[in-house]
């Protein structure tokens, strides 16, 4: 029996919300977890290239390190597994991602736009702005350094003509980012279609990016 187990059950079953819910159809998508260090020094738990998520148990979930190597599992590992890898070396806070093609988020990527800090709860959640990270093909060489930059210390990231991808200290955070994702997209394109798409005043922007932080764990 795998020690990983109950994490590649953890990664398995966010996954099947992921399709529950909506944010991805068929096999698109990946979800990862990074291990606990007692567990193994760089490691992660990732899901499997196409594959559908209803037909997938737990041994299923592949476990790979920091290098993209097989540690345990006998599939393919998600073609994102570096931009998973990347974004972990980035973000020491971090220790699951989610990435998705949600409709209304993939909808404002593929129109070229950043999401301003419009509601309260997206700036206490994912750290103010969604940023669109401009076009690179899934599993290039400028994939990592492009995503990771345009979602700087944020929770939340666009990338342009693909969908979207959401962090948090657990995979349920991670999951709730992407939900909150797709929420404020869809509330701004609703209010662009309106006409008009009225930014947070900065103040309240700084008091809840202040909150953001304290969930982080960080002061500065």
């Amino acid at each position: 029996m795998s020690k990983w187990l109950e994490h590649k059950r953890e990664v398995l079953v966010a996954a099947r919300k992921m399709l529950e819910y909506g944010l991805v159809v068929g096999t698109s998508g990946n979800v990862s977890l990074r291990l606990p260090p007692e567990e193994g020094s760089g490691l992660l738990a990732i899901t499997p290239s196409s594959r559908y998520y209803d037909q997938l148990k737990p041994d299923d979930i592949q476990v790979v390190n920091f290098k993209a190597e097989p540690v345990e599992g006998d599939l393919p590992p998600s073609v994102e597994t570096r931009l998973h890898i990347g974004i972990y070396r980035t973000r020491k806070d971090t220790s699951a991602i989610i990435h998705t093609h949600s409709t209304f988020a993939s909808a404002i990527a593929v129109a070229g736009l950043d999401i301003p800090a419009i509601l309260e709860d997206q700036v206490a959640f994912l750290g103010g702005e969604i940023k669109l990270a401009k076009y690179t093909p899934s599993a290039s060489d400028d994939q990592v350094e492009t995503i990771t930059a345009a979602l700087g210390d944020r929770n939340a990231v666009l990338l342009a003509n693909h969908g979207a991808v959401g962090l948090g200290r657990t995979l349920r955070e991670a999951l709730t980012a992407c939900q909150l994702i797709e929420k404020t997209a869809k509330i701004y394109y609703l209010a662009l279609s309106l006409g008009k798409a009225t930014p947070l005043p900065g103040r309240v922007v700084r008091t809840k990016q202040a909150f953001f932080k304290t969930l982080k764990g960080g002061s500065e």
